[in-house]
């Protein structure tokens, strides 16, 4: 079939940075894809790489428990044709990085733990083409329903005023306000919970409003110039002004719900969009629409060395997404769990190539 028009073929020679990588870590993230697609097949994007197109693959990295850094890259080589991205709007590709919080949370509500996550209200339903009432926006994929139908469910400062209260929807509570938006942003969170317990909540639905980013409003009023601002940048100016906190984080109208998950491997991060745990620094978040889970894309990005310190060239495995996330040459890398983790994260924006890893038979063999 011929490739879409966002895909120019290319090949591993023409990779900068493909034979220096150790991709072991990307097979493991690929082969835990590979299993989960035995009970659910994941969805063709709209760009063409077709999920059937990669049975072969995914079977024979079921077969392979175990596997060396060249012994991975000759498998990608075998089973794929790399294809540049074309960037859509700007001259180069984007990387952002998002990753699991690590923060202290009490069971119970007590003067210092006051800030709750909360689990998914029974008013809130998925809302499609077939129920999404006429006059809705067509943005929200949720909704509320009242006796006379379906309407905008709440938003965040309803919420956090308390419209939810006393319906027991408290999984945890959190002491900062700030600390509960961030676990909002990146959708997870490991929770070090007051009795020594590790618990950990994952997404479980959001009220549907539009995102928007306290950068992008601090750098609209003045307060952080557009290129200084960072998840650091956010934060310090957030500690510097405690009485301005809802006055910005209310303009930004989505709320998140969640809901408790097993840490049965810590050192995997929690189970995202494509229903496999993220693999720090070899997951990244794409736009679904556009592209199918599974999908192993290598990214090369020159100027962001938060990764180990060198500049960033590494293969990737599509396995989450987000609202932010639009666009063919567009990611959000996955840093890992905790303080340090957030650190890289939180300095992630660059410019960088993405060369989607195609099945051979889809495109044919150019290597």
């Amino acid at each position: 079939m011929p490739l879409s028009p966002a895909f120019r073929q290319t090949t591993f020679a023409d990779l900068p940075g493909w034979a220096e990588d150790d991709q072991s870590a990307a097979f493991d993230a690929f082969r835990r894809s590979a299993f989960h697609v035995l009970t659910k097949p994941y969805r063709t994007g709209a760009l063409g790489v077709a999920f059937e197109a990669f049975s072969e693959a995914y079977a024979k990295a079921r077969a392979c428990p175990e596997i060396s850094g060249a012994e991975a890259r000759a498998f990608f080589e075998r089973h794929f044709v790399p294809v540049f991205v074309m960037p859509e709007g700007r001259p180069a590709g984007l990387v952002t990085g998002f990753y699991e919080p690590e923060v202290e949370a009490s069971p119970v509500r007590t003067d210092f733990f006051r800030v709750p996550l909360l689990s998914r209200p029974a008013d809130l339903v998925d809302v499609d083409d077939q129920n999404r009432p006429a006059g809705l926006d067509p943005y929200l994929a949720f909704a509320r329903q009242t006796p006379a139908g379906l309407v905008e469910y709440l938003d965040r400062p309803a919420i956090e005023r308390g419209a939810l209260a006393g319906q027991g929807l408290e999984i945890a509570w959190l002491a900062d306000p700030v600390d509960a938006f961030f676990v909002h942003v990146q959708g997870a969170a490991r929770l070090q919970m007051t009795d020594g317990s590790l618990r950990r909540v994952t997404y479980a639905a959001k009220s549907g409003q539009r995102f928007t980013g306290p950068g992008g409003i601090l750098a609209e009023i003045g307060e952080i110039p557009l290129e200084k601002v960072t998840m650091q940048s956010i934060r310090a100016w957030f500690r510097a002004n405690p009485e301005r906190i809802d006055e910005i984080l209310w303009r930004n109208r989505s709320y998140i719900f969640f809901r408790e998950a097993e840490v049965d491997d810590p050192t995997l991060g929690p189970i995202a969009a494509a229903k496999v745990p993220l693999t720090p620094g070899r997951s990244v978040a794409v736009d679904r629409l556009l592209h199918t889970f599974g999908t192993p894309f290598f990214i090369a990005a020159p100027s962001l060395t938060a990764f180990g310190g060198q500049p960033f060239a590494r293969l990737m495995i599509a396995q989450d997404t987000g609202s932010a996330i639009t666009g063919p040459a567009r990611g959000d890398l996955f840093a890992g769990s905790g303080f340090e983790a957030g650190e890289i994260a939180g300095v992630v924006r660059n410019d960088a190539d993405f060369f989607a890893l195609v099945p051979k038979q889809l495109v044919g063999d150019a290597s």
